[in-house]
């Protein structure tokens, strides 16, 4: 349509300063006389676009002249205006760019399209039964990420084993409210959960980025490789002693699924076996109440351990 190439025009002629009719016309597809054409159009409805002669000749606009038009239809505008959400731009600490930008988008939309899709639909990222609580580290993470320097971590890959590691960080993930860091470990990709990051130190080491590395591909092949291998995951209701509550919360909070009264929650485990680690180490200030095979294997444990401590 001519109206949609008139504006290809016009915002070309902004975002480049002065382009050639050739250069033009081969962007558009179209003849350099429907160029000229287009361009008679344009003056025609206001706009100061001027044209010269000459190997540095061009079209251009006048006097620094730009529009407010962002280039976007009217369902583009909508669809930004509605995604627009805080959540993992507020963890970065882009909260105040994004409401920035998203004033702009609804300025340049119409009011039926700023308003419509927000007042319509509202998208949430965070889970139930955990408090919008940025992971302290991911800050320091971030600034190894921009600066491309190697990171000292002490991570927490179990309730009672904590390890070190010196990483270097390609990029960051957020799936479902929660936080991953992809980083560079003795050749290979590896995933870290940010929140249990323990201690970050920014070194003086950099390194190089790998030029190939494509966060999407990459964070795609690890997703697809977790749920190729992963058993069924298993639902483990439990009762929680108040006095331990919030170190619960901060050990398996990740895996809260659903709370009841009386300390009763349900958690979220890819198999049996995973939750017995974190949930033994509470010892008998967590009763599991579901599945019953939790239930015996702990039993299990508990008089294995009875057998060993229980007497002389």
């Amino acid at each position: 349509m001519r109206a949609d190439r008139l504006l290809s025009i016009l915002l070309l002629l902004q975002a480049h300063g002065r382009l050639s009719t050739t250069e033009l016309a081969q962007r558009l597809e179209v003849s350099r006389r429907t160029v000229f054409r287009d361009l008679d159009a344009l003056s025609g409805a206001g706009v100061p676009v001027a044209t010269e002669r000459g190997p540095n000749g061009g079209a251009y606009l006048l006097n620094g002249y730009r529009t407010d038009l962002t280039g976007l239809t009217e369902p583009e505008l909508e669809a930004l205006l509605a995604f627009g959400g805080q959540g993992p731009a507020a963890d970065l600490g882009l909260g105040r760019e994004l409401d920035q930008a998203s004033r702009k988008l609804a300025a340049a939309a119409r009011p039926r399209s700023a308003g419509r899709l927000q007042e319509r639909v509202l998208i949430d990222g965070g889970t139930w039964f955990r408090g919008a609580r940025v992971p302290s580290h991911l800050t320091r993470v971030q600034d190894a990420l921009w600066s491309n320097r190697r990171l000292r971590l002490r991570y927490r890959r179990d309730v009672d084993r904590v390890v070190e590691r010196i990483v270097e960080p390609y990029g960051l993930v957020c799936k479902a409210g929660t936080w991953y860091m992809l980083a560079g470990v003795g050749g290979e990709t590896r995933t870290y959960r940010i929140s249990r990051i323990e201690g970050a130190e920014l070194t003086d080491e950099t390194f190089e980025r790998p030029a190939r590395f494509d966060l999407r591909e990459i964070w795609a092949t690890q997703v697809g490789r977790f749920r190729n291998t992963a058993p069924q995951r298993v639902a483990v209701k439990v009762r929680v002693d108040p006095e331990v509550s919030a170190q619960f919360n901060r050990i398996v909070g990740d895996q809260i699924i659903e709370r009841s009264g009386d300390g009763v929650a349900v958690l979220d485990f890819p198999a049996c076996d995973a939750a017995v680690s974190p949930l033994a180490a509470f010892g008998s200030r967590v009763e599991v109440l579901e599945p019953q095979e939790l239930r015996d294997r702990l039993a299990q444990i508990g008089s294995q351990l009875s057998g060993l401590y229980g007497g002389t």
